[in-house]
């Protein structure tokens, strides 16, 4: 596994973070429109996600773009593994279904 691969993997990961930030903030009541967008979740989710589309541009210019879309699909999986922990979500049937059609997408464009 080459360090471009590495870093974009990483990349995916903090976005994937990021995102839970921001939904945790979303599921909160806030006293003004003010806090609503200036508080620690957003911050810290918008930032990660920043970070996020630094690490992902290096990424890639070390890497071919075909290579790209099945870590980035990886994303996907790690969304839905931090929301069954982080938010008691369920791992539905259709959300299954869901992932099978994304990996199946890949594998078609490989083909």
């Amino acid at each position: 596994m080459s360090m471009h691969m590495i870093v974009l993997l990483v990349s995916v990961l903090i976005a994937s973070f990021s995102q839970i930030l921001l939904k945790k903030s979303a599921e909160k009541t806030y006293s003004s429109w003010l806090r609503e967008y200036l508080n620690v979740y957003v911050i810290c989710g918008y930032g990660m996600m920043f970070v996020s589309m630094f690490m992902t541009i290096i990424a890639y210019s070390g890497m071919e773009f075909t290579n790209v879309q099945i870590i980035e699909a990886t994303g996907y999986i790690m969304v839905l593994i931090l929301s069954y922990f982080f938010f008691k979500e369920k791992i539905t049937k259709r959300k299954l279904l869901g992932m099978l059609f994304i990996f199946a997408g890949i594998a078609v464009y490989y083909l």
